[in-house]
């Protein structure tokens, strides 16, 4: 028999018969209308739940992990306020029920069952997904969480705490709101959950405030595999900085009483708390998940016989707050109400199209108060003695750093952060003087977790700032991808734009490093970004147009909420000479604070028409040398800097190759994965131009002498244009 019916019908036997679990008795922490609201918010949970492993047996509903054993999540919900802001677990649905409550004008029965129902009708996702969320009670939606949204939970504290201090103009979150985030017990073993928790605890020891509410729902199983018993109390009791509870998720009034403790700590002294909470999971995993296949059938009938509804009746009934009678007869109405909801909402409207499906990967535009940048006292006292070179030509470095000083003098909600940007100035000397120039509130060196660094920015863009988050060296985002692919990119595609957590995430990266470091220092694929899908990717050749493209990406992540990712060329950052030693070729002039470069334009350099060399990066740098040798022979080549990566400028490439002969592609990434080979597909199938293509080999990068044996050189650069014309 069905888990799920043997629950249903040990309720509706045990309820009449008094055959109740045992417990404490009732404390004061609830006032009956309270307790009765809570168990009414516990009632609907287990009946969506019922519902939706029916509507899915129906062909109607699709997605059925539950929520029921984790009921008591409501008294959660009631010791916290409906504005602080809550990722939650995803069997977190007492939690958003209660919270429902607190907020008039909620239909939460219905806005849940079209969620199950996938409808495009759903407030949330739209009917992207089955997915826990709601602008109006503050819940960003989330979906299989396994911990990755704790980073950005952590950020969103840290971002709350910051706003008093500075607050951002799009500000979203209460001065006095906490951050609350909660996770399942197998969860909380994940190295992100680690980093997260690690994270707030040394910022907390800083007396950096960090309101964070760590909320681990421990039910003692992750899938199949069953947590030590006292593992979590064991682990997490000592944890420096954040202060621990505990209470027993099964009684509504322990839950309310203990979770009112921790969320006035952390409201109170801005420190991180963690609320472990002792739990059941009914029904399995999730689906057709049978637990009497790998638990012991023993095991699974006591849980059930420790249901959270039943210890609920128990107590409501000690407190003379409600009657078995009655508390049945509320079990029995819910269920019938939430079929008959159902019935309607299975015949609402679903997305067809594959433009239904895409229309929120791009979050909506925003208005901004206007800007007039910086006067020219501020500018003066911000750059000092740099105010006197201004005007001569510098590297790349240097000119990113200015465009970082001016941007951040005219946008007071822009917050650099990552490992060595503040007193040291980053690795290569980027972000030089931002700590003196702004403090530490702007620029903060933060600790050693690219995870921690992308979830601070994530979750402090939920509170209206402009997050410019910084990654070393481009191979270390590698440990923190998922929090662009799975965290910052789905947001908007979750919400319907609802919820958008633009930023400009900075990396060094690409090759060409002589003798430092090898592959870890020298990474030549952005494959794992250009594949997600609504961010945008640029990549400066030159200092002049990293500073003019740098100023679009904020402009981009302000006005339009998009997540941005500016690839800085290491080799490029001190590079002065072209041609010959000396010559200071590549070192450009400062542009003018409000020029900037627009998304998906290119760059040009020559007319010629024998050939199209296009590239970015390094290998623009490269291909301009070779355009110099190539004319000397009799070739006459134009050269075009891509500069955004993605989205692909397909129009301003094909406008630019217009009227040469052929084509070729200097791709420094790796032949497999990399640029060429959509540019390859772009101009073989819009452009009737002889195409090929030069790239990196399929290899890691070697330190020493070899720095540069596998990409593309000057040398191979012009013998595969002499091929191309030939």
């Amino acid at each position: 028999m069905d888990r799920a019916e043997i629950v249903h019908e040990n309720f509706l036997a045990r309820v009449p018969a008094g055959d109740l679990p045992q417990g404490a008795a009732p404390n004061d922490a609830l006032s009956d209308a309270e307790a009765v609201a809570l168990y009414r918010a516990q009632c609907l949970s287990r009946a969506l739940d019922r519902t939706s492993r029916a509507m899915q047996k129906a062909g109607q509903g699709f997605y059925t992990i539950g929520s029921s054993g984790h009921e008591g999540m409501a008294a959660v919900a009631h010791a916290l306020r409906p504005d602080d802001i809550a990722f939650l677990h995803y069997r977190d649905a007492a939690f958003q029920i209660a919270r429902a409550g607190q907020v008039p004008g909620q239909s939460i029965t219905w806005d849940m069952l079209l969620s199950f129902a996938c409808s495009s009708e759903d407030p949330i996702s739209g009917g992207r997904h089955k997915v826990l969320g709601s602008r109006a009670l503050m819940i960003p939606p989330q979906t299989s969480t396994i911990a990755s949204h704790l980073p950005k939970a952590v950020g969103a504290a840290y971002g709350l705490g910051l706003a008093r201090r500075r607050p951002p103009e799009h500000r979203a979150l209460p001065h006095d709101g906490i951050a609350m985030a909660s996770f399942g017990d197998a969860s909380a073993n994940h190295s992100t959950a680690q980093g997260a928790i690690n994270t707030a605890g040394w910022t907390s020891v800083q007396s950096v405030p960090m309101p964070m509410l760590f909320v681990c729902e421990d039910n003692g199983i992750g899938i199949s595999t069953q947590t030590p018993k006292g593992w979590i109390a064991a682990s997490m009791q000592h944890r420096p900085g954040i202060r621990y509870f505990h209470a027993d998720g099964l009684d509504i009034y322990d839950t309310a009483k203990v979770a009112a403790e921790a969320a006035h700590y952390v409201r109170t002294q801005r420190k991180p708390a963690f609320l472990h909470l002792t739990m059941v999971r009914l029904y399995g995993h999730a689906g057709a998940d049978l637990p009497t296949t790998y638990l012991p059938k023993s095991l699974v009938e006591a849980e059930e016989a420790s249901d959270p509804l039943l210890h609920t009746v128990r107590l409501l009934d000690a407190a003379g707050a409600l009657d078995r009678k009655d508390a049945l007869s509320i079990y029995e109405e819910t269920n019938a109400r939430v079929a008959r909801v159902a019935e309607e909402a299975v015949t609402r409207p679903r997305l067809r199209t594959a433009a239904d499906v895409m229309a929120s990967i791009i979050p909506p535009k925003r208005d901004c108060a206007p800007t007039n940048g910086p006067s020219a006292e501020e500018r003066e006292a911000a750059f000092g003695s740099d105010m006197r070179q201004l005007d001569q030509p510098q590297p790349m470095s240097r000119l990113i750093n200015w465009a970082l000083t001016d941007l951040m003098l005219e946008h007071g909600e822009i917050v650099v952060m990552g490992e060595d940007v503040g007193r040291k100035g980053g690795v290569y000397g980027v972000t030089q003087r931002l700590h003196q120039r702004f403090g530490t509130d702007r620029v903060i060196d933060t600790l050693l977790d690219e995870q921690s660094i992308l979830g601070l920015a994530i979750g402090m863009a939920h509170n209206g700032f402009i997050p410019m988050p910084e990654i070393q060296f481009l191979a270390y985002l590698h440990n923190a991808e998922d929090q662009m692919r799975g965290e910052a990119a789905t947001l908007p595609f979750f919400s319907q734009g609802q919820f958008t957590n633009p930023m400009v995430l900075r990396i060094a990266g690409l090759g060409y490093q002589k003798g430092f470091g090898g592959h870890f220092h020298n990474d030549n694929s952005l494959a794992v970004l250009r594949d997600i899908p609504g961010i945008i990717i640029a990549c400066p050749s030159n200092g002049p147009d990293a500073a003019m493209m740098l100023r679009e990406s904020v402009r981009l992540a302000r006005e339009e909420q998009r997540v941005v990712v500016f690839v800085e060329p290491i080799a490029l950052y001190p590079m002065r000479d072209l041609h010959e030693t000396g010559d200071n070729g590549w070192m450009g002039t400062y542009p003018s604070p409000d020029e900037r470069i627009p998304l998906e334009s290119v760059g040009v350099h020559g007319q010629g028409k024998d050939l199209a060399i296009v590239s970015y990066g390094n290998g623009y740098y490269l291909s301009r040398q070779a355009q110099e040798v190539l004319r000397a022979e009799g070739i006459d080549a134009r050269v075009i800097d891509m500069r955004w990566i993605a989205p692909v400028p397909e129009q301003a490439l094909l406008d630019a190759t217009r009227g040469c002969k052929s084509v070729l592609i200097v791709d420094e990434c790796r032949r497999t994965g990399g640029q060429a080979e959509g540019l390859m597909a772009l101009f073989v199938e819009r452009a009737e131009l002889p195409v090929s293509r030069i790239a990196a080999e399929d290899s890691f990068i070697a330190t020493g002498p070899a720095y540069a044996a596998t990409m593309p050189s000057r040398d191979s650069i012009v013998a595969a244009a002499r091929e191309a014309c030939e």
